[in-house]
């Protein structure tokens, strides 16, 4: 080959390798916008961890991910988010199982009271349990076609009453808002579990029509001022308060770019490895000296109180679900909370979260 015509084969060969090279890179940096939709406030407790994921995902993608936030069901009414991430109208929700218990039976089997102490270990008992039990993970992969992002929840519900409740025959006959599977604690300590839709709850008790509310947790409990009317919050040793799931459409993750998801993927790591926990200690905090600083009475159940509702509670909630829910499903409900058994007890020991009691009282 003459020297003139391999200096043009090769120009031409380089020229074509730096456009060829052009679409793999502008893909990577190609801009991504997305909706993240939820049914509550961006000041209800779980916002401040999807806030965190959300900002630092924009942040460590350098400018290329764009979140749209739509919160307080300003996008899609609540009891529509998990259809609208399974259609992909929404690619990303907060979904707190009880609002689809006929959609969820599966997860229904994650959600039960006095059976473990602290907030920040029931995320990683959920985390576990959806790795190792397929069923769980197929009802949301495979029936919903959403990834279950990273597990969250409602941190903790104390019992909010108008007067003191010290005593189980306290407890008796008290009318008390529940909801989901806090109507089973409700009952089974010997009060009237009473469905309510939340922005009734305030006026309700102000009417006397309630006596209390239960599953209502501490933050949201304080910032709808139900405290103004019921300001007594009691621990009654119960737990931690309704898990939830935080989730993406997982056709919409498979397409994103491989860098995307790695950062995606390093958040979750950081939330199970602590983030949730210092998220939640400050607003819980926080929350503590407002209530404080407006009433609250806070107190807590002595040790053989706690033991004496434990025991009118489990095992019989667990049972019920694996009784009523799991069997008419086709679930092995034994073998799934076999394995919620062994993740409280590698997990449970090492809960940090506070209680807002216990912060309170010091």
């Amino acid at each position: 080959m003459q020297r003139r015509q391999f200096l043009m084969t090769t120009g031409a060969l380089a020229a074509a390798g730096a456009l060829g090279g052009l679409p793999l890179n502008a893909s990577a940096q190609k801009k991504i916008s997305f909706k993240f939709d939820s049914y509550i406030a961006e000041t209800a407790g779980p916002s401040g961890l999807d806030n965190w994921f959300l900002t630092e995902l924009e942040k460590r993608s350098g400018g290329q991910v764009n979140v749209r936030r739509y919160w307080a069901a300003s996008l899609n009414k609540v009891g529509e988010h998990l259809a609208a991430v399974r259609d992909n109208t929404s690619e990303m929700s907060l979904i707190s199982p009880g609002y689809y218990q006929s959609d969820l039976p599966v997860t229904r089997g994650l959600e039960w009271y006095y059976r473990m102490e602290r907030a920040d270990a029931l995320l990683l008992v959920c985390r576990d349990v959806y790795q190792q039990f397929q069923p769980l993970r197929d009802e949301w992969e495979k029936r919903h076609r959403a990834k279950v992002m990273y597990w969250t929840n409602w941190n903790y519900a104390p019992l909010i009453t108008r007067t003191p409740i010290r005593s189980l025959e306290d407890f008796k006959g008290k009318r008390i808002r529940g909801y989901g599977v806090a109507t089973d604690v409700i009952e089974a300590l010997g009060g009237t579990a009473v469905p309510m839709a939340a922005p009734e709850v305030y006026t309700a008790l102000e009417r006397g029509v309630l006596d209390g509310v239960y599953g209502f947790d501490f933050i949201t409990a304080i910032a709808y001022k139900l405290h103004e009317i019921a300001p007594y919050f009691t621990d009654i040793g119960d737990g931690p308060h309704a898990p939830a799931a935080t989730v993406m459409n997982i056709n919409y993750w498979n397409s994103l770019p491989e860098n995307i998801q790695k950062i995606c993927d390093e958040l979750v790591e950081e939330i199970y490895a602590g983030q949730y926990l210092t998220i939640y200690d400050k607003s819980n905090r926080a929350y503590v000296k407002r209530a404080l600083d407006e009433g609250v009475k806070f107190s807590i159940w002595p040790d053989d109180l706690k033991k004496a509702a434990r025991e009118k509670v489990q095992p019989a909630q667990v049972k019920k679900w694996v009784d009523t829910v799991a069997k008419p499903a086709g679930i092995d409900g034994e073998a799934m909370q076999k394995l919620v058994e062994e993740a409280i007890a590698k997990y449970s020991p090492n809960g940090k979260l506070l209680r807002p009691e216990e912060i309170a009282l010091g």
